[in-house]
């Protein structure tokens, strides 16, 4: 990042106070890893639940650190050259840099949220963008209150278009990120039972990921998802601009039943020479909408699209040895899951394997939702089932009397590699989904 911030004007920013120090210096660039701070980098001291970044101060004085925010209370040492801000809120101090660099800036912002679908409508649409100026979009998982602000704070005067994906775990976190956004397109792709031990129901989440609608530049658009049944509501319950995608007639852009990407917009109809999955087809949708709404032509879009390339661990595919494998071991809620399997249930190339672990935040329902997967993998006619982490074992259980699927089980995965890469040896299709934390992609290593 090159800011070129005076001490003087980050006070002002943050409402802090110069506790010590010049006001003239320059600031350049903010650190909050202390391993990595050179000389003259701005440190600021973050505060979580289960970290102080405070602790490191006199570590990173001894880097060169020439700026350093902290919080009221921190006792600053006598012998330093350091300029010193104290804040109330050092969080609070980062993300009001973050705004006041976006709000700076000339470029177009998307932001995008919704329980599914958010990292791949990002890529399709940051492809598309990309076609047309030079495009910004926050990386990995930086896309919460932390990981925003630093994403905005990476924006340079060269950047013509910004996307940046929301994420969210709690009532409120939307609310957040999206007032430093200020996008003048805003995505929701669906909404589903995600995170569930912190918003208990679904339409909390509809409410936080509407909360991205509040923060909209003037003039700017609501994307969302004609087909979900809470989107559905958007078109009531929103005033603003707005333009819908989905498969159900009434979409303002409409998706057709097309093996390839295909769609109808303002009577137009428009076909890509792209083979998708029916879900990415309305992560595709959903990023067309927004490039429209942004102000991209139709060669944009269709040359976006067809160089667009997925994500590692997102329904991933690849070949190793005789089988075909889908690695999709990011993320996992009861709508990515069904969808998985889904799609595994497809497959020609057979055995049929999926291997599952713990769909995890899914709070009082989550002996219930598990227990679904056991049903959908039925429904699949999946040949084989692994599963593991303490909560899949309420599939286990009303899976393990079943005559037609041949089902392993144990709590930690290597209960059964050894049989899941004897059985692999021989080819089909393996499924490998979980959530983040239980580190399934280790499994597709080890096989």
């Amino acid at each position: 990042m090159k800011l070129h911030l005076t001490v003087a004007k980050i006070v002002d920013i943050t409402k802090g106070t110069l506790a010590k120090g010049s006001a003239d210096k320059i600031v350049s660039s903010f650190v909050t890893d202390s391993r990595i701070i050179t000389k003259g980098d701005a440190f600021i001291a973050l505060k979580g639940s289960r970290f102080d970044a405070h602790q490191f101060i006199p570590d990173v004085l001894k880097k060169g650190a020439d700026v350093i925010i902290v919080q009221e209370g921190f006792k600053i040492p006598a012998k330093t050259t350091a300029s010193f801000i104290v804040v109330q809120d050092t969080l609070k101090a980062l993300q009001a840099l973050a705004k006041y660099h976006r709000l700076k800036s000339t470029l177009k912002v998307a932001a995008i949220t919704g329980s599914n679908g958010k990292s791949t409508t990002k890529q399709m649409l940051r492809s598309i963008c990309a076609t047309a100026g030079e495009t910004i979009a926050n990386m990995g998982n930086f896309n919460n209150q932390f990981g925003v602000p630093f994403s905005l704070l990476e924006i340079q005067p060269k950047h013509k278009f910004g996307v940046f994906e929301l994420g969210a775990s709690h009532p409120g976190d939307i609310d957040e990120t999206a007032a430093l956004a200020v996008p003048d397109v805003a995505i929701i792709t669906n909404i589903s039972a995600a995170h569930l031990a912190f918003f208990h129901d679904e339409e909390t989440v509809y409410k936080t990921k509407m909360e991205i609608s509040h923060h909209l530049n003037p003039g700017g658009t609501l994307i969302y998802n004609h087909d979900d049944k809470y989107l559905s509501r958007v078109q009531l319950e929103f005033k603003g601009k707005s333009l819908s995608f989905g498969f159900k007639p009434g979409a303002d852009l409409q998706i057709l039943e097309t093996k390839n990407f295909s769609f109808i917009y303002k009577g137009e109809a428009y076909m890509l020479d792209l083979n998708l999955e029916r879900h990415d087809k309305l992560n595709a949708a959903a990023a067309v909408a927004a490039a429209i709404a942004m102000g991209l032509y139709m060669d944009n879009i269709k040359q976006g699209l067809v160089s667009f390339t997925p994500m590692p661990m997102r329904m991933e595919r690849i070949h190793k040895g005789k089988a075909n494998f889908i690695l999709d071991c990011y993320n996992a809620n009861p709508a990515s899951m069904n969808n998985a399997l889904s799609i595994l249930g497809k497959e020609h190339n057979s055995p049929r394997i999926a291997v599952l672990g713990d769909m995890k935040e899914l709070g009082e329902t989550s002996k219930e939702y598990h227990r679904l997967v056991a049903r959908q993998v039925l429904d699949n006619r999946i040949d084989y089932v692994f599963l593991a982490g303490p909560e899949m074992k309420y599939a286990y259980e009303k899976l393990k009397s079943a005559s037609v699927v041949k089902v392993y089980y144990s709590l930690e995965p290597n209960g059964w590699t050894k049989d899941l890469s004897a059985l692999v040896k021989k080819g089909g299709t393996c499924l490998i989904k979980a959530s983040r934390s239980m580190n399934f992609e280790t499994i597709f290593k080890e096989i």
